[in-house]
């Protein structure tokens, strides 16, 4: 019930406050709380300014425009999703699909444990081939992870955490101030690969992949992926 209660304010609260920022809300917000992670997925979101944007070819734009805002709204969703969890807020990662006019954001937590030592979430029907293939893909834009961890936080929803990913041509330019430019071509790059290897990663999770997100740290050397699933 308390879960419940949490999950149904942190979504009025995101819908509200992409309202208020945005000009126009998103038609649907759902949060699931698991573990230490909080995710936040928006569904129908896109305002007229920015579909006559992405309509013209300046998609780049409103992703640097959301990006922006959002970095600027940080600080009021972590406090607000602190005072109700009564957690402190150890990372936060978001991304979009603007074509699908969908989003999400992921709150990690502070735990007594380790985030990912949740073996009851890590061991779902084809986790290692899931794990092969993100693995396969990272060593195709950069390297492959030192550590790669996934987890089915309900039917609906997986997180793939990958730690150890950057190469020093990375690393530097993350040094130089460029986390901007990198994180735009890093989200082009690999979420085109991922798109490529849909059929493999349905086929194992014998579930329709309707999204995928992803999102980084610079500062941790660590990246993010989520999947919204259809179970089959």
């Amino acid at each position: 019930m308390v879960k419940n209660h949490l999950e149904k304010n942190i979504s009025g609260y995101i819908g509200r406050l992409l309202r208020e920022h945005f000009g126009k809300g998103p038609g649907n917000v759902i949060c699931n709380v698991s573990g230490p992670y909080v995710t936040v997925h928006i569904s129908n979101f896109l305002s007229p300014m920015e579909k006559s944007l992405i309509d013209s070819g300046q998609t780049v734009y409103v992703e640097k425009t959301r990006d922006l805002l959002i970095d600027s709204l940080l600080t009021e969703i972590t406090a607000y999703i602190e005072l109700n969890s009564g957690k402190n807020v150890k990372e936060f990662y978001y991304d979009w699909e603007l074509q699908k006019k969908t989003g999400m954001m992921i709150a990690v937590l502070s735990s007594s444990t380790e985030e990912h030592l949740l073996p009851e979430k890590n061991d779902f029907k084809n986790s290692g081939t899931v794990n092969d293939e993100i693995i396969k893909i990272s060593a195709e834009v950069q390297k492959p992870p030192e550590n790669t961890y996934s987890f089915l936080l309900n039917s609906r929803t997986l997180l793939i955490i990958r730690e150890g990913i950057f190469i020093e041509l990375e690393k530097e330019l993350i040094r130089l101030g460029s986390q901007e430019v990198l994180k735009l071509a890093k989200r082009n790059v690999e979420k085109r690969l991922l798109l490529e290897h849909k059929d493999t990663f349905e086929e194992s999770l014998n579930a329709e992949v309707a999204d995928f997100f992803v999102d980084w740290s610079f500062d941790k050397d660590k990246s993010l992926i989520l999947f919204n699933l259809k179970p089959s």
